[in-house]
């Protein structure tokens, strides 16, 4: 990728993310994000995530071999070889990876960056659009002209003001990738129950929440309301409606469910990369947001 800076600041930076921050192309070109995408392991094939393999062929695969792939994380090598240029060309680097309890990225990332200088590495605690708030808000500061340095320590104590959850529909493809018990997926599946997953912003890792009951369209309402209720100091800038392939009709329902609670400068649609859709299998949506 070559090497830009934000047209808004004079400041030699770059701005740099895991593919996994999930964010839509209107944003990735407004803060010039430069992606890195992990790896995908699928029936013996490495694919980088969102560039040459999509969800819906990994669907598509469990289908029909009921096979599902494994993620791989970027290693030492791949990270010096994304920085360098940028620092021979003497920009400082911000990169914002995915939790380090999900991928050993940041480990890696942090490697790299001892090993070149001038790149500042920021463990985002999330994943998906939980890592793309960091991101977002990495590139205003840039825009505004802060230096590299300050950028990336504001973003280390910003990561517990962002909030991450997600709706399965099906606990199938958890329990294909040994994440649930047999038994549980199909209890779940049986009773129509459907957990809420929430992100530990503490590290990345995921828990269940409140279980729902009912159909899809039912359960997203209220999950939805019951998100926005739990924190009296939303931060109203951006939230993040992030879904792993999922009807319009249910898009368009969480979208008119926020906007009637509360008012949101900028609402974007965004789509799971591979790594956080082949655990969570279609039809999976969750809303991403801040506090103050």
């Amino acid at each position: 990728m070559s090497a830009t800076t934000n047209r808004q600041s004079d400041a030699k930076i770059i701005l740099s993310a895991d593919s996994t921050c999930d964010l839509d192309s209107e944003l990735k070109e407004r803060f010039h994000v430069n992606y890195f995408p992990l790896h995908i392991i699928l029936d013996g094939k490495d694919y980088k995530d969102n560039v040459d393999i999509t969800p819906e062929e990994v669907y598509e695969e469990y289908y029909k071999k009921k096979i599902l792939p494994k993620t791989s994380a970027v290693n030492v090598e791949e990270y010096i070889e994304h920085f360098r240029p940028w620092v021979e060309q003497g920009y400082e680097v911000i990169h914002i990876n995915l939790g380090h309890a999900l991928s050993s990225s940041y480990q890696n990332c942090c490697l790299a960056a001892s090993e070149l200088g001038h790149v500042h590495v920021v463990d985002s605690c999330n994943l998906s659009t939980g890592t793309g708030l960091l991101v977002v808000a990495a590139g205003r500061m840039i825009a505004a002209g802060m230096d590299a340095e300050s950028i990336a320590e504001a973003l280390r104590k910003r990561t517990e003001k962002c909030h991450a959850s997600f709706i399965l529909d099906t606990l199938t493809f958890l329990h294909a990738g040994g994440r649930c018990s047999a038994v549980a997926a199909l209890g779940a599946n049986v009773l129509k129950l459907k957990p809420c997953i929430q992100v530990d912003n503490h590290d990345g890792s995921m828990g269940v929440g409140k279980k729902y009951r009912g159909s899809l369209d039912k359960v997203l309402a209220r999950y939805v309301k019951d998100e926005l209720a739990r924190y009296d100091n939303i931060n109203t800038d951006l939230l993040f409606i992030t879904h792993s392939g999922i009807s319009q009709d249910y898009i368009d329902l969480v979208r008119k469910t926020v906007d009637e609670t509360i008012h949101f400068k900028e609402i974007h649609i965004t789509k799971a990369s591979c790594t956080i859709s082949c655990h969570c299998g279609p039809n999976t949506l969750g809303i991403l947001f801040e506090t103050k």
